[in-house]
């Protein structure tokens, strides 16, 4: 619903040669803004762009002969900040943080090759991943 006119979408004449539609998101710069000033279609979106970083290095990121180190560096300068773009300039809220943790959890398992059923806590990941 746009706040503006009260409907799904509408129309805006600039000039006589000109229309314009009003949407309630839209992408600019490879971020997702809208309407009401949220952002969960961003932060959803930097989720499927560190997913498919991701995926370029999975051969890598799980490859057993490359060390834990290298795997986690290249996760945090490639898949992280990715996910994290542009995020200083979106208000975040407590479930945004917790999409992004979550993914990101997911993917450390992923390159660990630590299943949810082998009973590992995601809190000794990160004690592990700190240290």
């Amino acid at each position: 619903m746009n706040l503006v006119t009260g409907t799904g979408y509408a129309s805006v004449d600039i000039v006589v040669s000109a229309n314009l539609k009003l949407v309630d998101t839209f992408c600019y710069l490879s971020d997702i803004l809208s309407v009401d000033g949220d952002a969960d279609a961003a932060v959803e979106t930097r989720i499927q762009i560190g997913w498919n970083e991701f995926r370029h290095f999975v051969p890598l990121s799980t490859n057993k002969y490359v060390s834990l180190i290298v795997r986690g560096r290249l996760y945090g300068r490639c898949v992280r900040n990715s996910m994290l773009h542009g995020s200083e300039n979106r208000p975040v809220r407590k479930e945004n943080e917790v999409a992004l943790q979550r993914a990101e959890m997911r993917m450390v398992r992923w390159m660990c090759d630590i299943k949810l059923k082998d009973g590992v806590l995601n809190k000794e990941l990160r004690e592990t991943r700190i240290r």
